[in-house]
């Protein structure tokens, strides 16, 4: 089973000093990243410090398929985030074979999803640690987007991951997964078998 431990503290500096000691390991790097506003808030603590990223490539766990100038691209916030650093970014391209990460940072919705592998969607299925495009059911109305996402394979085939969350009912899902529940796609990282998970979880 999974090795998961829930980190203390779990705020934002918290997160931002774990993706800091992954760069400063030796020899070239891959990270996932997640969308969203929490991220946003981690990036700026990281380009506040002295950290080196070259050698770093950075890909996103998943993002809407939209223009990189779009609002709700998270592309786009994260290249504006961190253009300046020196590292590599990597695009999701439907498809395409995903080499393994040194770190994948993983969010979750209220629903229990994770990337934009949701509880209900359409999906086209590949074989292999690769991207695929996926179509929340319903789609939300704050982001009534298609996606592109790393599938399951590819978000395991990583050294660790971590799982940031934010609010009580996000703590409660997770505390039912953990207790047994494998009824939500998160379940499958936190109970599975795949890289040891460490949560942040802050209110």
């Amino acid at each position: 089973m999974t090795d998961v431990t829930w980190a203390k503290p779990g705020d934002a500096a918290a997160v931002a000093a774990h993706i800091a000691r992954v760069l400063a390991q030796p020899g070239p790097k891959r990270l996932a990243f997640t969308g969203g506003s929490t991220p946003l808030k981690v990036f700026a603590l990281l380009a506040g410090q002295e950290l080196d990223w070259s050698g770093a490539t950075i890909a996103l766990t998943d993002d809407r398929r939209v223009p990189d100038d779009h609002p709700a691209s998270n592309f786009g916030k994260l290249h504006a985030a961190l253009a300046g650093t020196g590292a590599v970014f990597e695009r999701l391209e439907e498809g395409v074979q995903v080499q393994p990460f040194d770190l994948v940072w993983l969010g979750m919705g209220e629903d229990g999803h994770v990337a934009s592998l949701f509880p209900h969607m359409h999906a086209l299925v590949r074989p292999g640690p690769t991207v695929i495009a996926t179509t929340p059911i319903p789609l939300p109305p704050e982001a009534p987007f298609d996606r592109l996402t790393l599938n399951k394979r590819a978000l395991k085939a990583a050294r660790e991951i971590i799982l940031v969350v934010t609010g009580a009912s996000k703590k409660a899902l997770i505390e039912k997964v953990l207790a047994g529940s494998d009824a939500y796609p998160v379940s499958d990282f936190l109970r599975g078998f795949g890289p040891p998970v460490t949560i942040y979880w802050s209110e």
